[in-house]
């Protein structure tokens, strides 16, 4: 394939104003970054040097001053909270009370048929079946992980093979995992783990991700195989920093191994806990592209995330999808807030 590059000129130039562009504005903040806090460091500098050689007493730090310096820090992360969030989000809203094509205003008939349509609440139910199944299961297994990895003989090694997953994209799993479902006709040789298993065994092949709901609860496979390796490094942290003179009076008080798991580990690692299952809460509940590269959506395995870019995007109903993605948001938040006071609590505990 010949690529003609007077043809592609114009794309070419729009391509190298833009990294022209993003030079100058990343190369800018990081000289501001760097120059700012040193000239400020070298006034201060200054006014103790001056002050120490002629006996006055040494300045104070100003609130005032302190208070510009840090909202110049801020200023840029607001900006770009306010342009890639706050906007995006009022005009969601905004867009949800209009119809399909975004120019009369329908009330909340969108969020009718939200409820009403059947299509839609089997979508809110497998989400809710997804949101409930992978945090607990993930969480589990990851927990399981690092009890039994915790001060094995090549623990780095078999934690770093079980955290593998999590370094792969959602979409590469999916591909993976693709290829352990897949289906060929009876009498021909499978080329998919598990309907090879279950040849072998003397059964015959499935078309796994067709039939519902097994299909659902095999995409939810996925995604536990991709978080549990990242509960496996979390709750792994939380034991290894359990006090050792705990641990060591519990033994001498000659507890057995669940009791030392539920009366010594569990408690001790709750707010690693609590993490956990909120992160994987709300990476659960954003869930797009397991179920676009598996099924598309298809079969009944559809979600909130993926039935928003349809209704958005394949079907221009820009209403309903934006519909679907204020009621995510609006799931999201409850668990943003339990999280962010569990963490205030944590930090009075402490």
């Amino acid at each position: 394939m010949n690529f003609d590059f007077a043809e592609q000129s114009p794309k070419l130039m729009m391509l190298l104003w833009g990294l022209i562009a993003f030079a100058v504005v990343v190369g800018g903040l990081l000289v501001l970054l760097d120059a700012v806090p040193a000239f400020f460091a070298r006034r201060r500098e200054a006014r103790l040097v001056a002050a120490s050689a002629s006996g006055a007493p040494l300045p104070g730090r100003s609130r005032s001053r302190e208070g510009l310096f840090a909202t110049f820090f801020l200023l840029p992360t607001i900006l770009l909270l306010m342009i890639g969030l706050v906007v995006p989000a009022l005009r969601t809203t905004l867009l949800s009370f209009m119809d399909g094509g975004s120019q009369n205003f329908v009330g909340l008939d969108n969020y009718r048929w939200m409820f009403a349509d059947d299509a839609i609440v089997r979508v809110l139910l497998n989400t809710l079946i997804w949101v409930t199944l992978v945090p607990l299961v993930a969480t589990s297994i990851g927990l399981l992980y690092a009890v039994l990895v915790d001060k094995a003989r090549m623990e780095a090694v078999a934690k770093s093979l079980i955290f593998m997953p999590m370094a792969i994209s959602f979409v590469g799993a999916s591909i993976i995992w693709k290829f352990v479902y897949a289906y060929r006709g009876e009498g021909e040789e499978q080329i998919g783990l598990l309907n090879q298993i279950v040849v072998s065994l003397g059964g015959e092949p499935r078309q796994w991700l067709l039939d519902s709901p097994l299909n659902t609860l095999l995409l939810i496979v996925i995604m536990v195989w991709i978080q549990a390796g990242f509960a496996m490094v979390v709750l792994s942290a939380a034991i290894k920093a359990i006090p050792a003179d705990i641990v060591e009076a519990a033994r001498l008080d000659g507890v057995s191994p669940w009791q030392m798991f539920a009366q010594i580990t569990l408690p001790s690692i709750r707010p690693a806990l609590i993490v956990v299952v909120v992160t994987i809460s709300i990476a659960t509940l954003k869930v797009f592209d397991i179920v676009r590269t598996s099924t598309n959506g298809n079969y009944d395995t559809s979600v909130i995330a993926n039935e928003m870019y349809n209704q958005a995007f394949r079907y221009g109903q820009n209403g309903q999808g934006s519909a679907l993605a204020v009621f995510l948001f609006v799931l999201v938040v409850p668990i943003v807030i339990f999280q962010i006071r569990n963490i205030r609590q944590q930090r009075r505990e402490g």
